[in-house]
């Protein structure tokens, strides 16, 4: 007697479905840590997202993983504006609007900041991204310092701690002046010609006294134990 056959299972509608959750996750880590820097939890993540914290771990094991999701595609970005610095007619516009574009994808969002200027998060697949970066800004610092325009002394490792000077107004900042980051580039980038007397109209006013107190009341110190 020919044996019943089981109906063959459904397809199952998992693969859209789980990467739509895989969008939804990337979207609010970068809302996220974005907002709040690295030391938020996958746990803000998925509440954030409006999925299960299990959600997130299915798609990313850890925070490790879930950095790697959402910041290599912006640290190519940032290469592509290196790309593009060297392809501009100016050497010194080159390195300066290189350096412009940069600062502003930092200013909106502390998660790449912490990214971009520290190692511990995203050691393989970002690491790999930012030394891709190293020979385009390598380049872009040798080539306006052969058209004479940058500083004889400035060295490719100058840029990661100059951005962190930059990083540092961004985050003490941000709360009572949100662009007074600009003011401090520019000073900077004068400071990085290798023509004195030409500064540039610095793009944002100063803080006044009642602000620059209400900065330094609002920087926090870590916690004594």
């Amino acid at each position: 007697m020919a044996r019943d056959l089981a109906p063959a299972a459904p397809a199952r509608p998992l693969r859209r479905d789980a990467e739509l959750n895989r969008q939804r996750i990337i979207a609010a880590a970068r809302d996220v840590f974005g907002e709040r820097g690295l030391e938020a939890t996958l746990d803000d993540v998925a509440h954030h997202a409006g999925v299960g914290v299990g959600t997130v771990y299915r798609r990313f094991p850890s925070k490790e993983h879930l950095v790697e999701a959402m910041f290599v595609d912006q640290f190519e970005t940032i290469r592509e504006f290196a790309e593009e610095a060297l392809r501009a007619e100016d050497p010194w516009e080159g390195f300066a609007g290189f350096t412009w574009r940069a600062a502003e994808l930092h200013a909106g969002d502390r998660g790449l900041r912490e990214v971009m200027l520290s190692n511990v998060f995203g050691q393989e697949r970002v690491a790999e991204a930012k030394a891709r970066m190293v020979p385009l800004i390598t380049q872009l610092v040798e080539r306006a310092q052969t058209a004479g325009v940058l500083r004889a002394d400035i060295v490719p490792t100058d840029m990661p701690l100059l951005h962190q000077m930059v990083g540092s107004v961004i985050e003490f900042t941000h709360g009572i002046q949100p662009d007074l980051w600009r003011r401090c580039l520019a000073m900077l980038l004068d400071g990085l010609r290798a023509e004195p007397g030409r500064a540039t109209p610095l793009p944002h006013p100063p803080l006044d006294v009642e602000a620059l107190e209400e900065v330094m009341c609002s920087f926090r110190l870590p916690r004594l134990r």
